[in-house]
């Protein structure tokens, strides 16, 4: 048990690393913080549900995840595979497209919260 204990504190450790390391060093992460920040103050002003504040939650938690793998994914390949390759370039591509899915994702969500306070 204390193995057992010892292990998940270790995996906390890595992951609060990964989740630093993602903050201060990733542009497009500080970007999206940047503008889910003015967000979250345009649904503090409006005053937003708690409806509506769960779903941009899970919007904005979506995005940031999807955009932490595509990082890594990115990362993985340039350190396997240094010069550009057509292959590594496929692989990458498709992992930026999907932190597109789930910007589009969240480009509904704001949409379907927000436009009905504006109109």
């Amino acid at each position: 048990m204390n193995n057992f204990i010892k292990g998940r504190l270790q995996s906390f450790k890595y992951a609060f690393k990964g989740f630093y390391l993602l903050l201060t060093t990733e542009d497009s992460i500080i970007a999206q913080l940047i503008v889910f920040s003015l967000l979250i103050l345009l649904g503090l002003y409006l005053g937003i549900s708690k409806q509506e504040w769960i779903n941009q939650s899970l919007g904005m938690g979506l995005v940031l995840s999807v955009e932490g793998l595509n990082t890594s994914l990115e990362k993985l390949a340039d350190f396997t595979h240094k010069e550009h390759h057509p292959r590594i370039g496929f692989i990458k591509d498709v992992a930026a497209g999907a932190v597109t899915f789930a910007a589009f994702t969240f480009l509904t969500i704001f949409l379907i919260t927000y436009l009905p306070y504006f109109f």
